[in-house]
């Protein structure tokens, strides 16, 4: 079992920046790629960003490649994504999650989730 807690989150406006922690209880932490997924208000969750274990392989969903960065630091289990450039359209919950697969962008291939952390972005 890994349990996995979010944090950073809050209200920001277009055109900041925010970083987003998630702390692994674990230190099988770097058995896993991670993962973060947003969901906002009547959206499906979407993915966002991944890393491989090492932290030698990153994927970003189109919507946010070149404005976010997901990095590990194994000797923390922790897992961040710095998010610049936010827009209005980034608002929602965020979620980091944990997977044996060498990485992926499928929810339902995810094994543990945290509870999310909101993140707005005003106008």
């Amino acid at each position: 079992q890994v349990q996995l807690v979010e944090s950073g989150g809050g209200l920001v406006q277009a055109g900041g920046s925010l970083r987003l922690s998630c702390a692994a209880s674990r230190s099988t932490f770097s058995s896993y790629a991670m993962g973060w997924f947003r969901q906002a208000p009547g959206k499906e969750r979407e993915f966002v960003a991944a890393i491989t274990w090492s932290g030698g392989n990153t994927y970003y969903g189109a919507s946010v490649e070149g404005r976010f960065t997901i990095s590990r630091d194994n000797a923390k289990n922790t897992v961040y994504l710095q998010m610049n450039s936010l827009k209005p359209e980034d608002t929602a919950v965020y979620s980091c999650a944990a997977t044996t697969f060498l990485w992926s962008l499928v929810p339902g291939e995810y094994d543990y989730w945290g509870q999310g952390t909101q993140v707005t972005v005003s106008s």
